[in-house]
């Protein structure tokens, strides 16, 4: 199977917009993106963001949580989706507040994990898909279907 990668992701983008806009998802996340690949479909998301009636705010060092393995989106760059500015708040604050912890030493194994729990949260995962993701270690990396 030959498929175009870019047009692939910007496929992802729309389903997402669509969720966040039914208010299915509070928060979604691209396909992680190398910048020029960004560059390329960025005119595509914006298009996407305003048929939708959602925001986006590009995230060039993605939140890493136990969600997906921090080498999922090194040295990429991720496109958050989000309706209510509150929820890209809440998102930063999660950010900042891994980003304390980790300077002071103070990043536990249970601060990691309200951390990532949180994170899944904003992301519109159900408490049970939440508490298996953590029970099995989390850090599993999203199946993506493309051609690299």
């Amino acid at each position: 199977m030959n498929l175009d990668r870019l047009s692939f992701q910007v496929g992802m983008i729309n389903a997402f917009a669509e969720m966040v806009a039914a208010g299915v998802k509070p928060l979604a996340i691209s396909p992680p993106l190398v910048p020029e690949d960004y560059a390329v479909i960025r005119e595509a998301s914006d298009a996407i963001v305003e048929g939708s009636g959602i925001r986006s705010f590009l995230e060039t060092s993605l939140l890493v949580t136990d969600l997906q393995s921090p080498e999922f989106t090194r040295g990429k760059w991720s496109v958050l989706y989000y309706k209510d500015p509150e929820v890209l708040e809440a998102y930063q604050a999660l950010k900042e507040r891994k980003g304390r912890l980790e300077g002071a030493g103070g990043l536990t194994d249970a601060a990691r994990e309200a951390i990532s729990r949180d994170f899944m949260r904003l992301l519109g995962y159900p408490e049970e898909t939440i508490a298996g993701r953590l029970a099995a270690g989390g850090r599993d990396d999203p199946f993506m279907l493309t051609n690299e």
